[in-house]
């Protein structure tokens, strides 16, 4: 099986495609890993993609489009896989195409994790850290808040929220997912590939709609 699996930040994209990934023994493919990974064996492509990373801008996409040609053209080229956080947008997604023609292999399905932005803004805004740099516990106000509001179990240092967790970042990278996204979306509907599947609800019960929504395709 071959799937792409798109989703919002918060949505549990990665955790289900991990999920996916150890039930049907599918190589998962995040984007994150295969940057780090060229990085740390100081390809060409991780030399050109390092200062990026360093800085936490993006990474362009041609460089990661030259990761995934590199990697499928390899002598350990993926037959079975699923793709997390690549393509992002709708130039990624031309690129795959030609990568996997040229390969000689086809999608099953992409899966798209609908969340509605409200839910991940409350999701994504719960998190708080420690900054103890001895401590660095993680808190969630939904599922795991500390037993005094604001103040870590551990070491009793005022708790503080990443940059990224605050409602009005998580609102701009919502923005800015939608706006790639939307074309990518388009691309794979058109294809009569696409797959919803609401992303609300317990992990295990999510999967099996996944489960199900892969089935549903093979009938």
């Amino acid at each position: 099986m071959r799937l792409i699996f798109i989703g919002p930040p918060g949505s549990g994209k990665g955790t289900q495609a991990k999920l996916l990934s150890q039930r049907l023994g599918l190589i998962h493919f995040a984007t994150g890993d295969i940057l780090r990974e060229a990085i740390r064996l100081q390809t060409p492509e991780g030399k050109q993609a390092h200062p990026y990373m360093s800085v936490g801008k993006m990474v362009p996409d041609s460089l990661i489009n030259a990761m995934v040609d590199a990697r499928f053209r390899s002598n350990e080229c993926p037959n079975r896989f699923v793709m997390d956080g690549y393509p992002r947008n709708l130039a990624q997604a031309v690129s795959f195409d030609a990568i996997l023609n040229e390969c000689k292999l086809s999608l099953d399905a992409v899966i798209f994790l609908r969340v509605a932005d409200e839910e991940i803004v409350k999701r994504l805004s719960a998190r708080w850290n420690c900054p103890n740099p001895t401590c660095k516990a993680t808190y969630n106000t939904q599922f795991k808040p500390p037993k005094s509001p604001g103040i870590c179990d551990d070491c009793g240092s005022p708790l503080m929220q990443r940059e990224d967790d605050k409602p009005e970042t998580i609102q701009r990278r919502l923005g800015i997912f939608h706006e790639l996204t939307n074309a990518l979306l388009d691309h794979y509907r058109n294809q009569g590939l696409l797959v919803e599947v609401p992303g609300i609800g317990e992990i295990d019960a999510i999967y099996r709609s996944v489960e199900q929504a892969l089935a549903a395709r093979k009938r």
